[in-house]
């Protein structure tokens, strides 16, 4: 593939099997500066180019010169999705009318009551019209593809019905025998493909259906705020950035944006599958298409269009979905060759069953009967229609799963690394305790504590400033504040000159801890807290005890990781006494502390190079690194955007939990995957022979290709069943 290279998909149209698609492959990869991977089941060419070799209408040509249609993006094209395939009045009128005019057929053929003279004027009148009308679309495809010198699955579909039809013509015109006409065979196997076409078609387009209702989900118009604050509604596509708008209680959120005013609760689990809604104030952060279930807030929009929360995961699932696993490749390569071999089969069957001293009629009948049963679109099927639903159902519960080589890497995982803060804690630290030195009362702390925290952006002071505002709303202003990062504030407060920070910035400014607050220091660093400490009067007055809280489902998180079979690791660049508490309360054994960034992708490089197979979670801008290097890496979609982009799977919630959901659902759909090769691989490898054989009748292995085709998709549909478990840990 090129090093700068831009990204197309392409709609393919006219694709009826597996050999379509790979034909279609092959002629776009022939194209130097080009990596295509084309979809049957969503009826897509994903394609990298290299723009300064190749341009998107050269691409188009090379689909058109294959014998298929296509579009660029916002042209006009006949059949843009499953819908037009599966809801196609044509194909539904055909499959009616060969239905209607084959059962006659079979009916005069097959029993014998209704042998009168002539009966075969009549099965010939009614078969021929069901032969080369309704079957039209399978010989159009034939000799649209003989012009190109291919042949598919049509080409067998075309040989064997004709086939049949001629025989039958041939034999009626000769004045033979009733027992050697095919008519019904012609007819009743044209009516079974049409009907399994339609049914396939049906069950395709119920595979996307996640995705498509994923991407519905946005608001269809909103009511903006003009600035001198009167709404008026507009379609949501024409909101843009900067732009106010209102939503109220029972509306969806038009964009992605920033709470402006107003409180509200957002109901967010169409969109990350988690049920509990969150509370939101101004300051706050929404998402697109999440619906508000509070009060009516005003939301200023930052990202809009294709730059939306929803429609970057709609981005992710299609590429996911577009993509290719490594167990598909064995069936890419079969099905390149198949058609052609099968008609090697069928003659050699024709041939075969004459040299033996068989009559025509027999010989005839086998042959036509490995023509029809041969199916490879079982095998095209089997690997897309899986991904298809598995990651769509991902995307309705919260998991983004990157692309189909993610699947193998969740099977062969051993090691999970969990990072701490914003994976396993909430990030967001709070004040756990005061503690005041002798004489001091522990609300005087606090507000001089939090008066002068309040002018820092520092998580910690903060943590301590909130509280202090919850307890006594308005804090007292402080004087000649001065901050010094990364070691604490000085300031005066009602008359006292004072300073808050860690205990050797209060040392070196005259504020030494007393015996009792030093024995107290001891003790919170070993539950694990942060600490720091207030002075004024000549000593450090009091120490308040700052905690990043753990998430509630941490521990389950954790619990359920271990119940896939995964070594649970916390790494984190924190003291090894805070990394330990979390550790402990979120049920994890092994831990590696005092980690820098770089420090944790080599980190992941020596287990991985100790044999383990290791996935990590994450969610900062210091994890990106790590989940790159990892086997498998797993983004926390809370966190940053850089974190985001270089995982395998994204839990677009904050829920820990969702890891072991992402890796059971991978695991699910590769099982699934291997499930529906291993029925397409051994479908014909034993119907095949047995049709050769003359154990099946032309209309039974009509009845049984289209039923292999329905299998493989009702097989992949299961997924659509897949739910989280939410167990509490033990």
């Amino acid at each position: 593939m090129p090093v700068t290279s831009e990204k197309l998909t392409l709609p393919i149209e006219g694709m009826t099997c597996a050999s379509c698609a790979a034909r279609v492959e092959r002629t776009l990869n022939a194209i130097d500066g080009v990596d295509a991977q084309v979809n049957y089941a969503t009826e897509h060419a994903t394609i990298s180019y290299d723009p300064s070799a190749v341009t998107p209408v050269s691409l188009t040509d090379a689909v058109e010169q294959a014998g298929y249609r296509t579009a660029l993006p916002g042209e006009d094209h006949h059949a843009e999705s499953h819908d037009h395939m599966a809801s196609s009045p044509g194909l539904g009128r055909r499959l009616v009318i060969s239905a209607a005019l084959s059962l006659p057929v079979l009916l005069v053929s097959m029993i014998d009551a209704l042998h009168f003279d002539g009966w075969e004027l009549l099965a010939l009148a009614l078969a021929t019209p069901v032969v080369l009308w309704c079957g039209a679309p399978f010989h159009r495809a034939t000799l649209l593809n003989a012009r190109h010198g291919a042949a598919t699955m049509d080409t067998l579909i075309s040989i064997g019905t004709l086939a049949a039809w001629t025989w039958s013509l041939a034999v009626i015109l000769g004045a033979g025998s009733g027992e050697d006409v095919y008519l019904e065979v012609a007819s009743v196997v044209t009516t079974f493909l049409l009907a399994g076409r339609w049914l396939e078609a049906r069950a395709k387009l119920s595979a996307g259906a996640a995705l498509r209702a994923l991407l519905e989900l946005g608001a269809k118009d909103v009511a903006v705020l003009d600035d001198d604050g009167r709404e008026r509604r507009i379609p949501a596509e024409e909101l843009v950035a900067g732009q106010r708008f209102v939503t109220r209680p029972g509306e969806k959120v038009a964009t992605d944006g920033v709470v402006e005013s107003g409180q509200s609760a957002i109901d967010a689990s169409l969109l990350t599958g988690e049920s509990v809604p969150v509370e939101v104030g101004p300051g706050d952060e929404v998402t697109g298409a999440t619906l508000n279930a509070g009060g009516l807030i005003v939301v200023r929009a930052t990202r809009v269009g294709a730059d939306t929360a929803l429609a970057q995961i709609g981005r992710l699932v299609s590429e996911a979905q577009s993509g290719k696993a490594p167990v598909q490749r064995l069936a890419d390569r079969i099905s390149a060759v198949f058609v052609p071999v099968v008609l090697v089969i069928a003659l050699a069957t024709l041939a075969g069953w004459l040299l033996v001293g068989e009559d025509a009629s027999a010989a005839f009948s086998a042959a036509v009967a490995v023509l029809i049963i041969a199916c490879p679109c079982a095998l095209g099927l089997a690997t897309p229609t899986a991904l298809l639903v598995g990651t769509g159902r991902g995307a309705q519960l919260g998991v983004l799963i990157r692309g189909p080589q993610v699947l193998e890497s969740t099977r062969r995982v051993d090691t999970i690394v969990l990072d701490k803060t914003g994976t396993l804690t909430s990030g967001q630290m709070r004040l756990a305790a005061v503690i005041p030195g002798d004489g001091v009362s522990e609300d005087d702390a606090l507000r001089i504590a939090g008066a002068l925290e309040h002018a820092s952006e520092h998580p910690i002071a903060q943590a301590i400033s909130r509280a202090a505002r919850e307890r006594f709303g308005e804090l007292p202003q402080p004087s000649d504040f001065t901050s010094h990062a990364g070691l604490g504030v000085e300031g005066t407060v009602d008359a006292w000159r004072a300073a808050v920070g860690r205990t050797g910035f209060l040392s070196e400014r005259g504020y030494a801890l007393t015996p009792m607050l030093a024995t107290e220091l001891e003790r919170a660093l070993e539950r694990g807290g942060t600490v720091v400490a207030a002075g004024w009067d000549g000593a450090a007055r009091a120490l308040f005890e700052v905690t990043d809280t753990i998430k509630p489902a941490s521990r389950d998180a954790v619990s359920a990781l271990r119940g896939l079979g995964l070594r649970p690791i916390l790494l984190t660049g924190d003291g090894e006494r805070a990394a330990r508490a979390v550790a402990s309360q979120a049920g994890i054994d092994e831990v590696i502390a005092g980690v820098m960034p770089a420090g944790k992708e080599a980190t992941i490089r020596e287990l991985q190079a100790a044999g383990r197979v290791v996935a990590m979670v994450g969610d900062g801008v210091n994890d990106a690194p790590a989940l790159a290097r990892a086997d498998l890496g797993v983004a926390i979609g809370t966190g940053a955007d850089a974190a985001i982009q270089a995982s395998d799977l994204t839990l677009v919630s904050g829920d820990p939990r969702g890891a072991a959901d992402a890796i059971r659902l991978s695991r699910r759909t590769l099982r699934t995957i291997k499930q529906n090769l291993g029925w397409a691989f051994g479908y014909n490898v034993a119907a095949i022979p047995l049709a050769a054989a003359g154990l099946l009748s032309p209309m039974i292995s009509g009845a049984a290709m289209a039923a292999s085709s329905l299998c493989v998709v009702g097989n992949a549909l299961r997924l659509r069943r897949f739910k989280v478990k939410r167990e509490t840990a033990a």
